[in-house]
């Protein structure tokens, strides 16, 4: 299974919505403390080495996240540590790039989400405490989302409702929002501890799940939150990123401080279904591809990224 060795550590890794082949890697200096960061675009291919770059872009502070832009092929939105927001154009050289830069967050911007259902927006969230959302055609944000008491580490689009998202926070809360409301929909106190990460279910727009620095992944429907429907456990350090599988409705990959990737299928008593070691530091950046079923990717502190089939070995060459 094809491996990348980056320079620096793995933050995030993103599957292009576009090319079955490509992806795009998000990385740190001195694990995103202090330091530079880059942005790695990979290409897979069916001999060896198996995985090649294709272009990388430097960064004067750390890059925590990557998100695909849903309507321009080559196009990718960096979250960076200095607070501000990158836009790059992959089909371009590196010294035009980034092609827009965009300074309003207050703190490091830990998240990045394009809306796949109206493909023209994105969501970024931050260490501000706040969630924006932008437009690839306008010059500042068009609104900032402000109630969280602490971090947002990661705020994601509804898969089916171009206008509702979810938030995450250190607060220990996961609020629901509409762009077109005033204020938050509903507030979810999910986790006596830091909520990490959260993601839609991809098949079911009420259905939602998130992890948490209790070392578990909860999973909610938004008609009844009193209580969660299932409580994964089986992570022994905080999670740091949970994600709905976009080819089979009850399937959650998630990654953790333990260094684990791991597979789940909450509709199950036995819901973990899968575990993979193969990270010798943390893991904190985890997807799965929509054009390959299978297709998963994951990176972590150890420099990382692996590119493997649901099932395989991630290590085996």
């Amino acid at each position: 299974m094809p491996v990348f060795k980056a320079p620096f550590n793995g933050y995030s890794v993103k599957f292009s919505p576009f090319y079955e082949s490509r992806l795009a890697v998000a990385t740190a200096q001195n694990f995103g403390i202090l330091g530079n960061g880059k942005i790695h675009v990979l290409e897979l291919s069916p001999g060896p080495p198996g995985v090649t770059e294709s272009v990388s872009f430097d960064t004067a502070d750390a890059v925590y996240d990557v998100s695909w832009s849903e309507s321009h092929d080559s196009v990718l939105v960096a979250a960076v540590g200095d607070g501000s927001v990158k836009i790059y154009d992959t089909a371009l050289p590196p010294p035009s790039n980034p092609i827009r830069s965009f300074q309003e967050h207050a703190r490091e911007v830990h998240s990045v989400d394009y809306n796949p259902t109206r493909r023209d927006s994105f969501l970024t969230a931050s260490w501000d405490d706040t969630v924006k959302l932008w437009a690839m055609d306008r010059p500042a944000s068009i609104r900032t989302f402000k109630e969280h008491a602490y971090c947002v580490y990661q705020a994601v689009w509804n898969p089916k409702h171009g206008d509702v998202f979810a938030s995450a926070s250190g607060d220990c809360t996961l609020r629901i929002w509409d762009v077109r409301e005033p204020g938050s929909t509903m507030i979810i106190p999910g986790h006596d501890f830091e909520i990490l990460s959260c993601d839609w279910n991809k098949y079911d727009d009420c259905v939602l799940a998130t992890s948490s620095v209790d070392k578990t992944i909860k999973v909610w429907d938004v008609r009844s939150y009193r209580a969660p429907l299932a409580v994964l456990n089986g992570h022994g350090y905080a999670v740091r990123k949970v994600k709905f599988s976009p080819h089979r409705r009850s399937l959650i990959a998630s990654c953790s401080y333990d260094m684990s990737v791991c597979l789940w299928d909450y509709m199950v008593e036995d819901a973990l279904v899968g575990r993979y070691d193969h990270h010798t530091e943390f893991a904190v950046g985890i997807d799965m591809s929509v054009l390959v079923e299978g297709l998963m990717a994951s990176t972590g502190w150890d420099e990382l990224v692996y590119v493997w089939q649901q099932g395989m070995d991630p290590r085996a060459s």
